[in-house]
């Protein structure tokens, strides 16, 4: 019985740690980056990371504690007082930063509270999208602050090797150093210039845990759901309650509606036009309709409103022409105000959709996506029935491109339906 008590407790500690780390990470860095100061977010990154290191260490021996999340946060306050013991004029410079009038580290309080916790990760947010660094290393930077993705993640996201994401994300630490960004809450122009960065952000966040290109995992709940909240949490500042926050929260309600349906009980893909309706969340549904209208205030239109359009099409059950007609001249405007491959090649399947399988073909091979496994998924697809031997070679190169078990199973699978003898 021991034995068996043991195998659980190590089984629930390989599953926590990481969701906790993925969850609080990121808070109790950002809580003590505005404590540190911007110069020294390396001390509060290693701060927490041994917090999570003791806990891997401890939990194993001894078992969960009754409280995971509330162990962490008092054993990272505990780990800071020590290193500001450690290092008094450490200590002393960040007490005259932050203006406390004690010089003590024992009276230095470390606020972990709800509010300051989300306090800190709003000013993070906009800290690490200063316009000092490009775009591609504000999106790293909080990625990898904000987001708790390590550089593995942030490369993927990229399409780039890990030395290039690291040298960046060290770059823009060094930048923002420079500049002498203070950690606080942002102004208004502050949050017009940044506020685009910041969402791009989020979306990477969501994109990754709805379709993971770093690992072997079609959905990853536990990082849509932390895109939503941090969406959420600019929507509740009212500063930050602009109309592009309102329409990609609204988009990610809509995707997040189907999760159920988007997976079978063997862990396979199932695709849009096989999933079962009956398992759409209805009131996630209705939270991205709400979103949605709220995002219809002023006459801002973004990516985001249009993709949260075409993914409201989607939510609709009939399978009409009407809906696929609607959903192409979305994305229609969508490749007029920010042109991307991908979006240019779900295009042509709400083509297929509302005219015929020959046009999309025709405009699918424009795109030539050759070294995209979704590229050759499409083609295979739209190839069924038309060509199979052409629909075979694609589905085969589709195969040889992607790294996930689960497309490569739904891959086979289309295409042996292709070797089907025609009865």
């Amino acid at each position: 019985m021991r034995t068996l008590q043991v195998t659980i407790s190590s089984m629930e500690q390989t599953a926590l740690i990481p969701h906790l780390f993925r969850t609080e990470y990121r808070k109790i860095v950002s809580v003590l980056c505005k404590l540190f100061g911007i110069d020294h977010i390396e001390i509060a990154e290693d701060i927490v990371s041994d917090t999570f290191l003791l806990a891997s260490e401890l939990w194993g021996l001894k078992g969960l504690p009754e409280n995971p999340a509330a162990w962490l946060y008092t054993v990272a306050k505990n780990k800071t007082k020590d290193y500001l013991k450690r290092n008094t004029l450490f200590a002393q410079n960040i007490s005259k930063e932050i203006k406390y009038t004690t010089t003590t580290s024992e009276e230095i309080e470390i606020d972990l509270s709800v509010k300051n916790i989300n306090d800190s990760q709003l000013a993070m947010m906009f800290v690490v999208c200063h316009p000092c660094n490009a775009p591609e290393a504000q999106i790293g930077l909080a990625l990898n602050l904000l987001c708790g993705f390590g550089v593995d993640e942030i490369a993927s996201a990229f399409l780039t090797n890990k030395t290039v994401i690291y040298k960046r994300l060290q770059r823009a630490k060094e930048k923002l150093r420079i500049e002498k960004i203070k950690i606080e809450q942002p102004t208004t122009t502050e949050i017009n210039d940044r506020l685009p960065a910041v969402l791009m952000t989020l979306y990477l966040l969501f994109n990754e845990g709805y379709y993971s290109a770093s690992q072997d995992i079609t959905l990853r709940k536990d990082l849509c759901l932390e895109a939503m909240r941090l969406t959420y949490m600019l929507i509740e500042n009212e500063q930050l309650n602009k109309p592009a926050a309102n329409a990609l929260l609204s988009l990610m309600c809509f995707h997040s509606s189907r999760f159920d349906s988007r997976l079978n009980q063997q862990g396979e893909i199932v695709l849009y036009q096989d999933q079962d309706t009956a398992r759409w969340n209805q009131e996630l549904i209705e939270k991205g309709e709400y979103f949605l209208n709220q995002a219809s205030e002023g006459d801002t239109l973004s990516k985001y409103h249009l993709e949260a359009g075409i993914a409201y099409w989607h939510t609709i059950k009939a399978d009409t022409v009407n809906k696929w007609e609607n959903i192409l001249q979305l994305y229609n405007h969508l490749l007029l105000i920010e042109y991307s491959p991908i979006a240019a090649l779900n295009r042509t399947y709400a083509l297929a959709k509302a005219r015929t399988k020959k046009e999309a073909i025709i405009e699918a091979e424009k795109i030539n996506l050759t070294g995209n496994h979704l590229y050759h998924s499409l083609l295979g697809e739209l190839y069924m029935s038309i060509d199979n031997t052409k629909a075979i070679a694609h589905f085969n190169n589709a195969l040889t491109l992607t790294h996930s078990t689960a497309d490569k199973t739904l891959i086979n699978k289309k295409i042996q339906l292709c070797e089907q003898p025609i009865k």
